[in-house]
C-alpha cells in the first residue's frame, strides 16, 4: 500500500525545527549546568549557600515572571497548580540546588557533578514508581548496580581516610545522593503533573520564586549573616547563575521534561561532569586523581546502561497493534 505524500513537506520542516529546538535545548543544558558547579564553588566562598541560592532564584523567578506577563503569557493559576509549581520548585532547588551548594563548601566541584551523575539511576527507579506500571530490564538492573560500585570508587578515598562518622566531606558527599533524589523526584513529579493548561515559562518562574523564598527563610534561621562579604568574585557567580544557570538552562531543561522522556533529559548527569570536572582543574586547580577517573567511568557507563536499557509498560503492550497474519 502506498500511503499519500500530501503534507510530507511541512511535517518534515515540523520536525526538522523540533528536532533543533531539542539539540540546542540540550547543548544549553549541557554546557551551562556544567560550568553552575565551578560558579557555585566560587560564589560560596564568602556568601551563605542558602543566601546565595534565595537570592539566585528570586531575583530569575522575578524576573522571568516579569518577562511572561510582558509578553501575555498565563501567569495566574489555581491553587493547587500553584501549589504542584512550589512543590516542583522546592525539591528542585531547594532540596537538590541548596544540598549541592552547600556540599561544595567541603567537596571539589568536580567531585560533587560526579556524585550527581546517578541522578538517571534515581530517575529510573522513580519513573518506574510515579510514571505507570514500568518493569526495569536486566541491562537496567545492571546499570544501577554499576552506579552504586562507581559511587564507592569515586568515594574510596574519603572512606578509607576515616572510620568515624564525623569526616566532613564524606558526609558532604553522602548529602548530594540526597539531593540528587530530591531533584529526579521534582523533575519525574514536573511530568506528572504537566498539563496543557499552564505555560511552561511562567511555572518555571513561579517554581524559582517558591524555591527562593524558600531558600532566604531557610538562610534567616539557619545562617550567619553578619559577616558577608559580597565580593566583586562572588556577585559575579550569581550574576552568571542567575542568567546561565537559571534563566537560560534551568528553563531549557523544564522545556526538554514536556518534549522529551525523561531517560533522555537525565542524560545531562553524565555531561555536565565532564565540563565540571575540566573546569574545575581549568580554574580552581582541582585534583584528577586515579579514583576520580576509574570511578567516572564505572558512574557513566553506569548511566549510558541505565538510559538506554529498554522501559517496558503494561499500557504501551496493551497498545502494541494486532499481529496481521495476512501478506500485503
Amino acid at each position: 500500500m502506498v500511503l499519500p505524500v500530501t503534507g510530507q513537506s511541512v511535517m518534515t520542516e515540523s520536525q526538522r525545527q523540533h528536532r533543533f529546538a531539542v539539540f540546542l535545548a540540550f547543548g544549553l543544558v549541557y554546557f551551562f549546568w556544567g560550568s553552575t558547579y565551578l560558579a557555585i564553588d566560587i560564589a560560596v566562598e564568602k556568601i551563605p549557600p542558602a543566601l546565595m541560592c534565595g537570592t539566585r532564584f528570586l531575583i530569575a523567578g522575578v524576573f522571568m515572571l516579569a518577562f511572561c506577563g510582558l509578553r501575555g503569557k498565563r501567569i495566574a493559576y489555581s491553587p493547587r497548580q500553584f501549589g504542584e509549581m512550589a512543590a516542583v520548585g522546592i525539591l528542585l532547588l531547594v532540596g537538590g540546588n541548596l544540598t549541592l551548594s552547600y556540599a561544595e563548601k567541603h567537596v571539589a566541584s568536580g567531585l560533587a557533578a560526579l556524585i550527581i551523575a546517578v541522578t538517571p539511576l534515581w530517575f529510573l527507579v522513580l519513573d518506574s514508581l510515579l510514571l505507570g506500571d514500568h518493569h526495569i530490564s536486566r541491562r537496567g538492573k545492571a546499570g544501577l548496580a554499576l552506579g552504586v560500585a562507581g559511587l564507592v570508587v569515586l568515594l574510596w578515598p574519603q572512606l578509607r581516610a576515616t572510620a568515624s562518622f564525623g569526616h566532613t566531606e564524606l558526609w558532604s558527599s553522602i548529602s548530594l545522593l540526597g539531593g540528587s533524589f530530591s531533584w529526579a523526584l521534582g523533575s519525574v513529579l514536573a511530568k506528572k503533573w504537566k498539563s496543557p493548561e499552564v505555560d511552561p515559562f511562567s511555572a518555571t518562574a513561579w517554581e524559582m520564586i517558591a524555591a527562593g523564598a524558600a531558600n532566604l527563610l531557610f538562610a534567616l534561621g539557619v545562617e550567619d549573616l553578619s559577616h558577608i562579604h559580597w565580593t566583586t568574585r562572588g556577585v559575579s557567580a550569581i550574576v552568571y547563575l542567575v542568567v546561565c544557570g537559571s534563566w537560560i538552562g534551568y528553563t531549557a531543561y523544564i522545556w526538554l521534561l514536556g518534549h522529551v522522556p525523561t531517560s533522555k533529559v537525565s542524560t545531562y548527569a553524565y555531561v555536565n561532569p565532564v565540563v565540571a570536572v575540566f573546569l574545575g582543574w581549568l580554574v580552581l586547580h582541582e585534583r584528577i586523581d586515579a579514583y576520580i577517573l576509574a570511578g567516572s567511568a564505572v558512574v557513566i557507563a553506569s548511566v549510558i546502561l541505565v538510559t538506554s536499557a529498554q522501559v517496558t509498560t503494561k499500557a504501551a503492550l496493551d497498545q502494541l497493534p494486532a499481529v496481521e497474519t495476512t501478506g500485503d
